[in-house]
């Protein structure tokens, strides 16, 4: 059973990763080497994988995939996984609310509101220690 179960999480981490990578490429990004050890996998709700874009600039990203949609932040001014988790939910709330206050389309509204769940549940996280005790040791 143990077994089984890191089978299917080691699954479900190559799938976030490849949606990471597959965001990247539509944003015209190269994804490159992945900074393992900055990056934080919190299975099966959320990843924040530290990208290095190939290419000539070398520029760091965030990505964040999971039990959410997939996005993208610049890594310059972000030092760690739990700055860039905190990053995304306020980014979300404020885009968010901009979509909310600009649209009565079902859709976006319904979007819209996910971004706000999922920003509430993300800042929650980001407040809890437990998730970040490896990433201060």
């Amino acid at each position: 059973m143990k077994e089984q179960q890191g089978t299917e999480e080691q699954r479900w981490i190559r799938e976030q990763f490849q949606k990471a990578n597959r965001h990247m490429a539509e944003k015209g990004l190269i994804p490159g080497k992945v900074l393992d050890k900055d990056s934080r996998i919190l299975p099966p709700f959320v990843t924040l994988w530290k990208i290095q874009e190939t290419g000539s600039a070398n520029r760091r990203f965030w990505v964040i995939s999971g039990d959410l949609p997939t996005d993208l932040l610049d890594a310059q001014n972000i030092p760690d996984a739990r700055e860039a988790l905190r990053h995304f939910a306020l980014n979300w709330q404020l885009k968010a609310e901009n979509i909310l206050r600009t649209t009565q389309d079902k859709t976006q509204v319904e979007f819209a509101n996910l971004m706000i769940a999922r920003a509430e549940s993300m800042a929650t996280m980001h407040m809890t220690d437990r998730y970040w005790q490896q990433q201060s040791a």
